[in-house]
């Protein structure tokens, strides 16, 4: 019997979906647990199948963890190219824009942070993360820093270096970050926010304002 192209995209549907399913699972077991503790068993549990079922789409461990991984940068990047397009074409609202996103809750979260940070820790003895990893940052590090560049030209400080700045402004971000996954009490959004802001008007004054 032939089978229907409906069916077909059912049955894929069901494996795109069966496979964000176990990649969820394994982001709740990792930010739960750790990286390292966290097993193949766990994330069956977590996820309510059997482990079979994980072993069939992934086959193991190291096969999921990357792909959770990636599944992170990919999800990262989507909300940042939206964020820049929506913030228009000129490049100080774009960058401000890209900065609001990355203390927004979609981003800014206790669990997401614990993942990024258990992953950053990995990368040294893990090739495929390294990979993942360094591609995400360097696409994020050349945005910012030809955002910072065109702000530069459109009468910023022309002693200021863009790639400086950019990399003041990731070094602020990830340090922030990691002040939320440590010390959620006290950690302010908001008040994150206003620092790189801060930043950012004594470096382009007469891009960024109150």
């Amino acid at each position: 019997m032939a089978v229907s192209a409906s069916t077909n995209f059912r049955r894929t549907a069901s494996r795109a979906a069966r496979r964000q399913q176990l990649i969820d699972a394994t982001m709740k077991c990792i930010a739960r647990k750790g990286m390292g503790s966290t097993t193949l068993a766990d994330v069956a549990t977590e996820a309510g199948l059997s482990q079979g079922i994980v072993n069939l789409h992934f086959e193991s461990k190291d096969n999921l963890l990357s792909e959770t991984l990636r599944y992170l940068a990919e999800d990262y990047k989507a909300q940042f190219d939206k964020s820049l397009a929506r913030a228009g074409p000129h490049p100080a609202d774009q960058l401000r824009a890209a900065m609001e996103l990355d203390f927004k809750p979609a981003i800014c979260d206790r669990q997401k942070l614990a993942l990024w940070f258990a992953f950053w820790g990995e990368v040294k003895s893990r090739p495929a993360y390294r990979k993942i990893c360094a591609e995400s940052d360097q696409y994020y590090e050349d945005v910012i820093e030809q955002l910072c560049s065109a702000i530069i030209k459109d009468g910023g400080n022309a002693t200021l270096s863009a790639s400086t700045v950019a990399n003041a402004l990731k070094s602020m971000t990830v340090g922030l970050w990691l002040f939320c996954l440590i010390s959620p009490q006290t950690f302010d959004r908001h008040r994150a926010l206003d620092a790189v802001m801060s930043y950012l008007r004594g470096v382009f004054p007469a891009h960024f304002s109150e």
